[in-house]
């Protein structure tokens, strides 16, 4: 992926942290992209929600020691931040079949890292999946757990800023108003 591919992948997010984002890929350029260049870079990550998204699907992040939504740093192969996403959330999640709703940016987060993280300052591109509940999840080398939780009772501990993203992207123009099954 180019930094240009982000900044056009960019422009779909409904963030006013889209400006900041944008101009630090700008900014940045290639270092933007390869967690090798630098401390600070772009990560992807997927939320994966029920169909009535009463439930989400989080993993219990080895490292961090905290319930978060899958994602990872981009990978040479990645033709673009949502593929990106859809492959760590397919990694992580165990889920091959997974697909991503489509592909807008539907949640941006910059958070510092500290503890057992190589890296200084992930710049968060969030993508949102819709998955039955029923299907199949596997561990990976990356988590102790993986596990659906009701949106009104979430785990603790939780990734610094979870709940807030979550309520974010629930009360979003994407999401159902609907209240069926998944």
């Amino acid at each position: 992926m180019r930094p240009a591919d982000a900044l056009v992948a960019l422009d779909t997010a409904p963030s006013p942290d889209r400006q900041r984002f944008t101009a630090f890929v700008r900014a940045t350029g290639d270092a933007a992209l390869d967690r090798d260049l630098g401390p600070e870079h772009l990560t992807a990550s997927c939320f994966v929600f029920s169909r009535d998204r009463s439930l989400v699907l989080l993993c219990l992040h080895r490292k961090g020691r905290f319930w978060v939504q899958f994602g990872g740093h981009l990978e040479p192969q990645d033709p673009g931040l949502a593929s990106a996403a859809l492959r760590e959330a397919r990694e992580e999640s165990g889920i091959a079949t997974l697909e991503l709703d489509d592909d807008a940016v539907a949640d941006l987060d910059r958070h510092d890292l500290h503890g057992g993280f190589s890296c200084a300052v992930h710049w968060d591109v969030g993508f949102v999946a819709t998955a039955d509940p029923a299907t199949r999840t596997v561990v990976s080398h990356e988590s102790e757990d993986v596990r659906w939780f009701p949106v009104d009772a979430l785990p603790a501990p939780l990734a610094p800023g979870l709940p807030r993203r979550l309520a974010a992207l629930l009360a979003g123009p994407a999401a159902p108003t609907g209240t069926g099954g998944s």
